[in-house]
């Protein structure tokens, strides 16, 4: 039996295509056992306004030089969640979908509290799935034995949950030793995250590299007419 499995770290409210690639395998593994990285996804993300794209980032508690896993990464305070909640009804308050999509995640910001990066994002990320109906079994890395090597400890994952095939995002293609999945039975598939359509967006100029929620918000659960895999069946192209 094929079983397609993905590792990546998680993202605060991520786009488009982090749940297309969710939505593709059997089992996708959030790999926050890594180093957290400032100004990356892992705590902001973008949302449109009518001036543009507009940052939103949670604050966290840095130690040091920041060496600290991201699952290890502690939320500063909780003053984020009504400033980031704000700008969401401000910028979306006249989507089609909003009183829909507000549904969802209203109460992730106003009734849960927050105070561990890694389990904030994957509250996020399961309620979206849920949304989209994605029924992708969501896994922890820390559920698994971690080798050392990059590689190495990507492989040891994809044999511990059975994978014949581990997809990855373009980026890895820089250190990803894609012979050393070939040799254990793993085949290696690079996600494509081009040719995207545009869809229905508030104000001028469309923005490809937006939260999630900007698609949901203006197109609700047609949404996934505007991904790929999304309650789709076909192969990666």
């Amino acid at each position: 039996m094929n079983k397609k499995i993905a590792i990546s770290q998680s993202n605060y409210i991520p786009w488009k295509g982090y749940f297309d690639m969710i939505a593709y395998v059997d089992e996708f593994i959030l790999y926050d056992d890594m180093q957290y990285t400032k100004r990356d996804w892992r705590n902001r993300n973008q949302v449109k306004t009518p001036s543009g794209s507009q940052w939103i980032t949670i604050p966290v508690k840095v130690k040091g030089k920041y060496f600290q896993k991201i699952n290890e990464t502690e939320i500063d305070s909780d003053a984020w969640v009504r400033k980031h909640w704000g700008t969401i009804v401000q910028n979306y308050k006249k989507a089609p979908y909003y009183d829909e999509v507000k549904s969802v995640l209203e109460p992730l910001y106003m009734d849960v509290k927050h105070y561990n990066l890694s389990q904030c994002n994957r509250k996020f990320i399961v309620a979206i799935c849920e949304y989209l109906s994605i029924g992708t079994k969501i896994l922890d890395s820390s559920d698994y034995d971690l080798v050392d090597g990059k590689s190495e400890k990507l492989l040891s994952i994809c044999m511990q949950a059975n994978a014949s095939e581990y997809v990855s995002g373009p980026s890895a293609r820089g250190y990803l030793d894609e012979k050393l999945f070939l040799d254990a039975g793993v085949k290696v598939t690079w996600f494509d995250y081009n040719d995207y359509p545009e869809y229905p967006q508030q104000w001028k100029g469309f923005e490809h590299y937006l939260s999630i929620i900007d698609l949901l918000f203006n197109n609700g659960k047609d949404s996934k007419e505007y991904m790929k895999y999304v309650n789709k069946k076909g192969a990666l192209l």
